[in-house]
């Protein structure tokens, strides 16, 4: 079925949609509440210019879509989709990092520490956090009040029937109440575990109260020294509420969200207020955001987080509409068994928390802003080496390195890595199909492969590389130095790297140069050069293969050109010709019967 087909067929249905390229490589996954709708809307001339957009609808060959129940099915299917594909086109997050999280284990008697791997066993996780040291401060301060045990192992009733694990230090400084030797039920734990669920979820209200409530009733008791210990928890407690801050007079759960784009990047910033107080900001850095607006984002950042996180609060403030937002609070619904809203608030203080997580987008915005150009200004320690060692005008930021490859002049083909600041771009590798016949001529075929590429280069008015790297001696960069002066690229910086001592040959300079062979300049020209290498020989024998295993379908009676490729074209290879019965080769190869025979008997001389 072709794409207009596809797009003809296409169901009025909510569900997922996958856009492929020719080779069926997934580039982009998306959701829709009308598959129909959505989807058509790429392909209408009167839909907004976005160069990214317009890069991905060129390559666009093939469509798949899978229809869902509901639009939150389908939003569900879309992040596992994309987590499993990684499609190029998707927006990736940059801090897309393992966050620290506080981990409640699923087991008789829990344990609670930090963790940055999610495993889904049953337990239950409260976070991310985006600062390390607020999460060490929670957990002390919750080690503070609560006699949470320490240590590690597998408490069971068989292993406390037994008495296997001894009482340690925490027991005597009353920092444990020796669950392992069975001093405290397990009912008993698990309460305490509840109370810190709790305290997690910003429940730090109640949780004071019910401690000064058992305080009181301990000293009316004259239970001092268990009223003293509850005392010195509930100002731990306390220091920990007075450490947030305010926001808001009606103590409900809500997370803020805001988003800010600039050109292809964007920061998506979360606030988490529980019981009317800040307890916590996430921000994470977009990439591949140029053709996406902000609510789009917000709504993809919503999703990514919310399916790692099990802390679900009553309100969502986000800065605009969304496009899913019914769909979202129906899923986060269900997941947390009340109603969630997703609100855009208009006016008074809700509003201005929206605009407090803004500007710290912003700032955060202006923050990556600064470290790109920082990153822009750094120089690798080996390029700073090799523009000293080389004398050259600049540093070799970008580089680019030639290799030649073929044998006894068969299937001879060139290639182009290019380095950027040390580092492979593979982006910017380039194949060459040696096109002169004389062959082999290593010098020749140099000079063709540099002709080719700076001609191109200075035609396109693309910039230059800082260093040309080619592999060979003398003759090699005699030969590359000889298309430059034709092409008036006088003062273009380049060398030759010779395999056998390592040798460095320099224009203008008749001796080779030697590099110490502790030299991070030369084990990074060795680097390029191996990389070259790596990359002609690979496509080499792709060229040798695919010619050798083409031939044998020239040997047969009845195939010329047209019906070789007719065959390629519907089986994919020559392997699958091999296998195929004469029925297939008729049918979906098109042969007559005769030539399908031939063809079938030459693959099966054997049999």
């Amino acid at each position: 079925m072709t794409l207009k087909e596809k797009l003809d067929n296409l169901p009025a249905k909510p569900g997922c949609y996958l856009f492929k390229d020719r080779k069926g490589t997934i580039l982009y996954v998306g959701k829709a509440g009308v598959l129909r709708n959505r989807v058509r809307s790429y392909f209408q001339k009167s839909r907004p210019f976005h160069p990214k957009l317009e890069a991905l609808m060129r390559r666009v060959s093939d469509l798949e879509w899978i229809i869902t129940d509901s639009e939150v099915e389908a939003l569900i299917l879309e992040y596992n989709l994309i987590k499993e594909h990684r499609p190029r086109y998707n927006v990736t997050y940059r801090d897309d990092k393992s966050y620290p999280y506080i981990r409640i284990t699923n087991e008789d008697f829990p344990q609670v520490f930090i963790t940055r791997k999610l495993v889904r066993d049953g337990s239950r996780y409260f976070g991310p956090y985006t600062n390390v040291k607020d999460v060490r401060f929670t957990l002390k301060t919750l080690q503070r009040i609560f006699t949470i045990r320490s240590c590690k192992f597998d408490l069971n009733e068989e292993t406390i029937r037994a008495k296997k694990v001894p009482l340690c230090l925490d027991y005597y400084i009353k920092k444990c109440r020796g669950p392992c030797q069975g001093l405290q039920s397990k009912e008993d734990y698990n309460e305490m575990i509840r109370r810190v669920r709790r305290f997690l979820e910003g429940k730090t209200g109640e949780l004071a109260n019910e401690l000064r409530s058992e305080m009181q009733a301990h000293a009316d008791r004259l239970e001092y020294e268990e009223a003293a210990l509850l005392r010195d928890r509930l100002e731990a407690l306390e220091n920990y509420r007075n450490s947030q801050k305010i926001v808001q007079n009606d103590f409900r759960d809500r997370d803020i969200v805001a988003v800010v784009k600039e050109e292809n990047d964007a920061c998506a910033v979360l606030f988490r207020i529980r019981e009317g107080k800040v307890i916590g900001r996430l921000h994470r850095y977009i990439s591949k955001a140029e053709w996406k607006e902000e609510n789009e984002l917000a709504e993809d950042f919503l999703n990514n987080y919310y399916f790692g996180s099990d802390d679900i609060p009553q309100e969502i403030l986000v800065q605009q509409n969304l496009e899913g937002g019914a769909a979202i609070e129906n899923w986060l619904g269900n997941r947390s068994g009340r109603r969630v809203r997703v609100i855009v608030p208009r006016i008074g203080e809700k509003k201005k928390l929206v605009e407090m997580a803004l500007k710290n987008a912003r700032y955060l915005m202006e923050e990556l802003k600064l470290q790109k150009l920082k990153a822009k200004d750094y120089i690798p320690h080996a390029i700073k080496a090799l523009q000293r060692d080389l004398r050259l005008p600049r540093p070799p930021r970008r580089m680019e390195c030639f290799d030649i490859s073929n044998i006894q002049g068969s299937d001879p083909v060139a290639s182009m890595v290019c380095f950027v600041d040390g580092k492979p771009k593979k982006s910017a590798y380039r194949k060459f199909k040696i096109q002169i016949k004389d062959t082999p001529d290593d010098f020749a075929m140099m000079r063709e492969v540099i002709k080719r590429r700076y001609s191109r280069l200075l035609r396109e008015k693309k910039p230059l590389p800082d260093l040309i790297v080619v592999d060979g001696g003398k003759g090699q960069l005699s030969s590359a130095l000889a298309v430059l002066a034709e092409l008036e690229l006088h003062d273009q910086p380049i060398i030759g790297l010779a395999k056998r001592l390592e040798e460095v040959f320099l224009p203008g300079i008749s001796d080779a140069q030697m590099l110490p062979h502790t030299s991070s300049a030369l084990k990074l020209l060795q680097q390029i050069r191996n990389e070259a290498h790596r990359f002609a020989v690979t496509f080499h024998r792709q060229r040798r293969r695919k010619r050798t295993l083409t031939s044998k379908l020239d040997q047969i009676e009845g195939i010329g050109p047209k019906r070789r490729a007719r065959l390629l074209a519907r089986f994919g290879s020559v392997k699958n010709i091999a296998t195929a019965s004469v029925k297939d080769l008729i049918e979906e190869g098109g042969l007559p019967t005769s030539t399908a025979e031939k063809v079938f008997a030459f693959f099966h001389q054997d049999e």
